[in-house]
């Protein structure tokens, strides 16, 4: 995806993303709520790098998990799916440092993380995550695939989706429609600039409303 681009992301609202995702692709693109900033309030974006994980008892290392960090672009988002049990940490300090070392953008887990106080100091990397646990995938999980469409929750990542997050949220640009939402979503922002002017001059949100059509 071109670097342009993607700077162009850094500048909107999240909110207009997700507004212009509705529209343009039809469908929802934000994730559930709980999916949420655990380490920082640092804004991302960048493009997904997929893991799906599922249950197992075997102990074994997350090892399509480890290769996507060590292999990903510099400026990935690794985007890990889980399926069955979320509480559980499928996410940590170490991976956070090799996350660091390949110089990602963040992390979206359907999951857990923890050593949290270790990654808040040692890194301040951004992670939204469903849940903070100090259990390990060990004996519980193990990733089954990397590079293909992941579910978090109702929204499915494909590889190369741009991820946008921030402590808004996080939303799922599809690939294919990344222009067209960036569009929208500019637009969606300089419209809602002008329609504040307009309150606050008018002294009215009604009159706001009446001229923009936009809550």
């Amino acid at each position: 995806m071109p670097n342009d681009l993607i700077e162009r992301f850094r500048n909107v609202a999240t909110a207009s993303v997700a507004d212009a995702v509705d529209k343009i692709a039809g469908r929802t693109g934000y994730l559930d709520h709980e999916i949420k900033p655990r380490i920082n309030d640092k804004r991302i974006v960048g493009p997904a790098v997929t893991v799906l994980e599922g249950p197992t008892d075997e102990f074994v290392p997350p090892q399509h998990a480890l290769d996507a960090i060590d292999d990903a672009a510099p400026g990935s988002v690794i985007v890990i799916a889980i399926s069955g049990e979320t509480n559980v940490a499928v996410w940590g300090g170490l991976m956070t440092a090799g996350a660091v070392a390949n110089k990602h953008e963040g992390a979206v887990l359907d999951g857990g993380v923890r050593d949290l106080v270790e990654i808040k100091r040692d890194f301040d990397f951004p992670i939204f995550a469903r849940s903070v646990s100090p259990g390990t995938t060990l004996g519980r999980h193990k990733t089954l695939a990397s590079g293909v469409a992941v579910p978090l929750g109702n929204v499915i990542v494909h590889p190369g989706d741009l991820i946008v997050g921030d402590p808004d949220g996080v939303v799922v640009v599809p690939h294919q429609h990344a222009q067209a939402v960036l569009d929208m979503a500019e637009e969606i922002d300089q419209r809602e600039a002008e329609q504040t002017k307009l309150i606050l001059d008018a002294g009215s949100l009604r009159e706001g409303l009446a001229k923009y059509g936009r809550i």
